[in-house]
């Protein structure tokens, strides 16, 4: 409803201004092509991704002073605290760092965002910027247009500088010309009033635009101009960091709690600032004029003083809120809970991961192995056995011969519920990811891990096949029958148990080998399948009818064994690592893994660390 209104309220605004005068003409394009700016900037740096941009992030979660820091440098670099708070929300959302890691980052992102205006204040304004703004803009959109990710990364960085300082040109002469037919200040208001009446024009303007960087902007050449006065300047400039915190909580939308949990510290923070900033606003003021008289900033520099100004309070709300962050984190825990697991749902698959490689991969990693354990469960309950006890237990074999209840569940609701929903979400989440521009090597590997998990459901879907036969045979003492189903069951059960302390294992003393000597045992027992049961069939230990039931079924249970390894092999081994390359030269095709099956003699099986 409300975007309904704002947008032809604002179309309303600027038609009476375009017909009121040409220099509002000017004054209004220079924020747009300000805006543009902003957003090929943004472009630009996500370009970089996948890089020196998501290390920077991860390392700032070891300590509060390290994730201001890195909040403080990246919006200086990317002028854009916006940018900075989406980036935060999305590897939060993915479980990259921690809640308190992202509230410090933000605390750092509202004291990066005030280089913005000394960079207008103490440049855009003493220099013609837009001699440099053409060369910007040429080379720019040269490199725009080349196939190499960084060079377009780079030719949007530029051209975004380039049109940020055409729009600040264009401001500033439109404000020039503006006063000579029309005095803005007329419009002035003093004391509380003008307080209030300004914090909210900022506050509103920062809404229109999704951007308190071009508010300020606007603010800083319109008071160089002359057109608003300087305790108003201060007020919008108050507003403007208000206002800001509209873009965190948009973002947060997509988000999972975690991202709701930042967007919420964002606002809190902010608001918490602009009230101190409204109520000591006079002592701040003397603070200002101090301290800019210390630097030798002139008493009528008012564009500069009010740079002085938003740096000052900001940075005073860091102060303020530092001492409380883990109090903050707290309140925002208990106002925003952790909804209740629900393993039927996806967990890490959200939109606000979408925009960066290493976000969409750790999320996509994370979804896989959440269906996994969706699926370890099911499959296991097929068989009629607790995770839990095949986990601990030691004996294997022995936990199957006692496990003859069957589980009563309905598979298909489970299935349906469980697996399928997930699978879909991961093959909608590949595709979308897919769509975007990545990395070569972060696409394959978002492809891998959506193979994975086609091989994980296969595996569920030949535990279906299996159930019926398994629980009639060994519900009770069947002889050679039972026997044979229970080898079954312990085998899947013996390598889903191989698998976990796979996972609890050291990526980097992970070894492929014994997943490659797994799958030998297995396409060696396949073959051997036939000739055993030919055997029992002749010395009448087993009827033709139970025989075939059981051969069916073997292949069944071989082609979950199989999904099951290929599945681990892909989503646990790292080949990276040096072990991992020795380990790729030495593994065995599928083909010869079959002729290694029939050749090999048998042997004993090594662990998954040997």
């Amino acid at each position: 409803m409300l975007n309904r209104l704002l947008l032809p309220t604002i179309l309303l605004v600027l038609s009476i201004g375009f017909w009121a005068s040409s220099n509002f003409q000017e004054i209004a394009a220079g924020v747009a092509i300000f805006l543009f700016g902003m957003m090929m900037l943004e472009d630009g740096f996500k370009l970089f991704s996948g890089g020196l941009l998501e290390r920077a992030l991860e390392s700032a979660t070891r300590s509060i002073p390290k994730s201001i820091g890195f909040g403080i440098f990246a919006t200086t670099i990317m002028q854009s605290s916006s940018l900075v708070s989406v980036i935060t929300i999305s590897f939060l959302s993915a479980g990259l760092i921690t809640l308190l890691a992202g509230v410090g980052i933000i605390f750092g992102a509202n004291i990066g965002t005030t280089t913005g205006a000394w960079l207008v204040a103490g440049f855009g304004l003493k220099v013609n910027i837009s001699a440099y703004a053409l060369p910007m803009l040429a080379i720019g959109i040269v490199l725009v247009f080349q196939k190499s990710k960084y060079l377009r990364g780079a030719g949007f960085v530029l051209a975004g500088l380039g049109f940020l300082f055409l729009g600040i040109h264009h401001m500033k002469e439109g404000f020039e010309a503006f006063k000579d037919q029309f005095d803005l200040t007329r419009f002035a208001l003093k004391g509380v009033l003008g307080l209030a009446v300004y914090t909210l024009v900022g506050a509103a303007a920062t809404v229109v635009m999704q951007s308190s960087h071009a508010t300020m902007v606007l603010v800083i050449t319109a008071l160089a101009a002359g057109q608003i006065s300087y305790e108003n300047a201060l007020a919008l400039a108050i507003g403007a960091n208000i206002g800001t915190t509209i873009t965190a909580m948009i973002g947060s939308f997509t988000a999972n709690f975690q991202g709701k949990r930042l967007a919420l510290a964002h606002l809190i923070f902010n608001l918490v600032t602009a009230a101190v900033a409204l109520v000591f606003i006079m002592p701040i003021r003397v603070a200002v004029d101090y301290i800019s008289a210390g630097v030798g900033i002139a008493d009528t520099d008012y564009a500069l003083k009010l740079a002085v100004f938003h740096t000052i309070f900001n940075l005073l709300g860091v102060i303020l809120m530092l001492p409380v962050i883990h109090r903050l984190v707290a309140f925002l825990e208990r106002m925003i809970v952790q909804p209740k697991e629900d393993l039927s749902l996806p967990i890490y698959l959200s939109e606000a991961v979408d925009e960066f490689p290493q976000t969409i991969q750790v999320a996509m990693r994370r979804e896989i192995q959440h269906l996994y354990d969706n699926s370890v469960e099911l499959i296991l309950q097929s068989l009629n056995l607790n995770p839990k006890q095949l986990l601990a237990v030691k004996d294997i074999d022995a936990l199957v011969a006692a496990s003859h209840s069957p589980v009563e569940f309905d598979f298909d609701i489970q299935y349906e519920h469980r697996i399928k929903t997930l699978y879909s979400a991961i093959v909608e989440f590949a595709t979308r990811a897919a769509a975007k521009d990545m990395p070569p090597d972060v696409i394959d590997d978002i492809y891998s891990m959506r193979d994975v998990a086609a091989q994980i459901v296969r595996a569920v879907k030949s535990a279906k096949h299996l159930r019926r036969n398994a629980s009639k045979y060994t519900q009770a003492r069947q002889g050679v029958i039972a026997d044979l189903y229970n080898g079954l069951r312990a085998e899947i059960g013996r390598i889903l148990v191989e698998i976990h302390k796979l996972e609890h294992t050291d990526p980097e003393d992970r070894s492929g080998l014994w997943l490659d000597q797994e799958r030998i045992q297995v396409e060696r027992d396949a073959q051997e399948t036939n000739t055993r049961i030919e055997a029992l069939i002749r010395d009448r230990r087993l009827d033709a009818t139970k025989a075939t039931s059981f051969l069916n079924d073997s292949n069944y249970a071989y082609s979950l064994m199989r999904d099951l390894l290929g599945a681990a092999r892909a989503y646990y081994i790292e080949t990276e690592e040096a072990m991992a390359e020795v380990e790729r030269i030495l593994a065995l095709e599928d083909d010869e893994l079959i002729d290694a099956a029939l050749d090999e003699e048998p042997d004993s099986r090594a662990g998954p660390t040997s």
